[in-house]
């Protein structure tokens, strides 16, 4: 779909068209309020992005929500690759941004010093004292 803005030529790579069941999905999330605000203004775009609807540009769908255009560009584009389901929701990541420093074997020798007796000195474990225990245990290499 070719659209002219300001003067230039915009290629819309990206054409999102809404069946009336997704319309009303939409909608109904809008209007309840109670989905998460992501999903709210996401519902936006598509809404006025529609071909068959408004066919707004990013341009106008960013100025009339107070959004970057790359964000309606993104949301548009989601919606034509994975759906209106993988738009709304947010990809799981495939592993944590960082490892856990104690795998199930290491926890459980963690468990166990810590009901076992406390250092001499000291009424109970603190957390300070079972990172400094563990790390002189060689459980892990380093904690904080």
């Amino acid at each position: 779909m070719i659209i002219f803005t300001n003067q230039r030529v915009v290629v819309k790579r990206y054409v999102v068209r809404l069946t009336d069941k997704e319309r009303e999905k939409l909608n109904a999330m809008i209007t309840k309020g109670k989905s998460a605000a992501y999903k709210i203004r996401h519902a936006h775009i598509l809404l006025k992005a529609d071909a068959d609807g408004p066919n707004w540009s990013d341009e106008q769908i960013a100025k009339a929500f107070s959004m970057h255009f790359k964000t309606v560009a993104g949301v548009r584009e989601r919606f034509v690759e994975r759906g209106l389901e993988g738009t709304l929701n947010r990809k799981k990541q495939a592993r944590p941004p960082k490892l856990p420093k104690f795998d199930g074997k290491a926890e459980a020798r963690l468990i166990a010093l810590s009901r076992s007796k406390a250092p001499e000195g000291c009424a109970r474990w603190t957390l300070r004292l079972l990172a400094d225990k563990a790390v002189e245990l060689e459980i892990v290499e380093s904690v904080s």
